[in-house]
């Protein structure tokens, strides 16, 4: 059954493809909806089926299809594993993926390239379930590059439009430079266990033969992939261009899936960074800074896409914290309630722009609260969640990563965490308050929306109000379900039910405070940021990180590209060769002189000719000498 989870929505998405080319024109609205949403569900289902057998105490289902190498001992199996961590991950990425497949059947049903789009977005369900399946690093890797082939393809979608291809052309590059450190660190990994057996399995029980030097530059290197993929510092600026696709690509890539890969593969090596701490430390303060600096740039954007894309940044940085400590259930867990109210708040934001025409400045909105009821509750629902208020499902995940900071007395950490929180609430409630109960600048009229886009906003928000209880602790009277299930080795834990009730009342104060800021600034009455001081400046310019790249790296490529281009390869290159043939043209005019078409002459020479080898040959034989 795994390879069929893997299987199916590349063939799908091959059939799509083909069927698509083979007439673009032709509308085949309901084929490509029952092939493009009807994939993805089976195998949500099929999921669910396997994760039901190992929460019932069956072991890890392994399903091995072909070698793919195989050089003497030597062998990369074509092979799946689902363990619970990966059971978790395929539960929650097929579920909700298939709810975003629905909503996209009604958000991209007026889309001329319908089919093509389904195409690539099952594509991409194809790669994201062999990443998370494969039972080796180096089929780990093919999903993980093939996660970036279709993030491309689907954040370019809208080609015609340039600054599209410019966001999938960035976004495609800065991931490749992640991934130059992490098929760095995998290729550092194999030779430092040459002779064992390449999969994770094996590599966990032959961790301890490599020395700590080796392991702390292979967690390193890993590390810089994650960066990538899941957006931190200091290769982040992808991710906010990348809203340049479809709505529900953003729901799916960077808020339930792709963005989440690295802190997946963070967990999935939990074996190997429990061995090198100080390389988990440098990871959960890269989380932080991350966390706190994309925060504070969400609070002054003006785009409703653009700040769910600091936002998801941000979240991330809170995993980051949380696997880096290693409270890796932690980690998990806020992965797993973060895809649900993300997913919402993605797909609610998408509705308000269809309904307003492909609107998406927030401060262009206003007073849909009685207009757009569903989409209102369901984006209040989920932006509780997200702000850490009691009992939505964020608040579990986010006061556990914080426990985990304060617990291991990185106070720091715990700070920057609680401070970001604070922001959270805040830019999030300026979003609500902003689209939904602020008065609105001009008359909206709205355009209509699908029930395929409203409904799963519906079963979205029953999972950001409940997925939380899953991971509630004894303090709160539950039994931490998902880190007894997830079975990870976690940092032990040594804090009082009164302390962390203090922690998260602090949340609370902190996400109460954040939204009651909000609601004095913006419920009333909205105003854009605008750029009259430094501070309001810098921040809503990015903190120029953007021109920085630009100039440092950016400029100087192109500076070097026009080099190449137009003096060393016409000059030296080309000049080289066009020299050594005009060399060649003149000695043939000059042989071409003893061609005169004169026989006598023709005589002479080889008269000349047999009389110079005749003298040689006597000369050799000592005749002459």
């Amino acid at each position: 059954m795994l390879s069929i989870i893997v299987i199916l929505p590349f063939i799908s998405a091959l059939f799509l493809g083909i069927l698509y080319l083979s007439n673009p024109t032709k509308k085949r609205y309901k084929l490509y909806t029952l092939i493009g949403s009807g994939v993805p569900t089976v195998i949500a289902f099929i999921s669910f089926g396997l994760f039901f057998k190992l929460f019932n105490g069956a072991p890890s289902l392994h399903e091995d299809l072909f070698n793919w190498i195989a050089i003497g001992d030597f062998e990369i199996p074509v092979a799946f594993t689902l363990d619970r961590l990966s059971s978790i991950m395929l539960v929650f990425i097929s579920g909700i993926g298939a709810l975003i497949h629905i909503y996209a059947t009604g958000y991209m049903r007026d889309e001329e390239g319908y089919g093509k789009f389904f195409s690539y977005f099952n594509f991409f369900m194809g790669a994201m379930f062999l990443l998370i399946l494969a039972n080796n690093p180096i089929m780990m890797f093919i999903g993980w590059e093939l996660v970036g082939l279709a993030s491309y393809l689907l954040i370019g979608f809208y080609h015609q439009d340039h600054d599209n291809i410019t966001a999938a052309n960035k976004a495609f590059i800065l991931n490749r430079v992640g991934d130059f450190g992490f098929i760095m660190g995998i290729a550092l990994l194999f030779i430092s266990l040459e002779g064992t057996a390449f999969t994770f399995d094996a590599i966990a029980l032959n961790i301890h033969n490599i020395d700590l030097q080796t392991l702390t530059w292979i967690g390193i290197l890993l590390f810089i992939g994650a960066m990538g993929k899941s957006a931190q510092i200091p290769l982040y600026v992808w991710l906010p261009d990348a809203m340049a696709g479809p709505t529900p690509v953003s729901a799916l890539i960077h808020a339930a899936t792709m963005v989440t890969a690295g802190v997946y593969m963070v967990a999935r090596y939990s074996f190997l960074y429990v061995e090198i701490p100080q390389v988990g430390l440098f990871i959960a303060y890269i989380g932080a800074f991350s966390a706190l600096f994309a925060a504070i740039i969400a609070t002054y954007q003006s785009d409703i896409k653009k700040i769910l894309a600091y936002s998801t940044m941000s979240q991330l940085g809170y995993m980051f914290i949380a696997v880096g400590l290693g409270a890796y259930s932690s980690g998990v867990f806020h992965v797993f309630t973060h895809a649900f109210f993300k997913a919402l708040l993605f797909m609610g934001a998408g509705a308000v722009i269809i309904a307003l025409h492909h609107e998406q400045n927030i401060f262009k909105m206003g007073g849909l609260k009685k207009q757009l009821p569903l989409v209102y509750v369901t984006m209040f629902v989920a932006t509780l969640a997200i702000s850490g208020i009691a009992p939505f499902a964020g608040f579990f995940s986010k006061d556990a990563i914080l426990a985990s900071a304060f617990a291991s007395e990185h106070y720091l950490i715990w700070g920057i965490g609680s401070f970001t929180a604070f922001l959270t609430a805040f830019y999030m409630f300026r979003l609500l308050f902003t689209v939904f109960i602020a008065p609105a600048s001009s008359e909206n009229k709205l355009h209509s929306l699908p029930k395929s886009m409203t409904w799963p906003l519906v079963v979205l928000a029953i999972g950001s109000a409940t997925a939380g209880f899953l991971g509630r602790n004894e303090a709160y009277g539950g039994e931490n379900w998902m880190g007894h299930f997830l079975a990870l080795p976690d940092m032990v834990i040594h804090l009082s039910h009164k302390s962390e009730y203090l922690l998260g009342g602090l949340n609370m104060l902190l996400g109460l405070s954040g939204m009651f800021l909000a609601y004095k600034m913006f419920a009333i009455k909205s105003e854009a940021p605008q750029e009259r001081h430094f501070f309001n400046r810098l921040v809503i310019n990015k903190f120029y990180v953007d021109t920085l790249y630009t100039r440092i790296f950016v400029q100087p490529l192109l500076l070097l590209s026009h080099l190449i281009a137009n003096v060393i390869d016409p000059k030296l290159f080309d000049g080289i060769i066009t020299t050594l043939s005009q060399g060649y043209l003149l000695v043939g005019r000059q042989f071409s002189r003893l061609q005169s078409g004169k026989v006598r002459l023709y005589a002479i020479q080889i008269l000349v000719g047999i009389s110079l080898m005749s003298y040689y040959m006597l000369f050799k034989l000592g005749v002459l000498g």
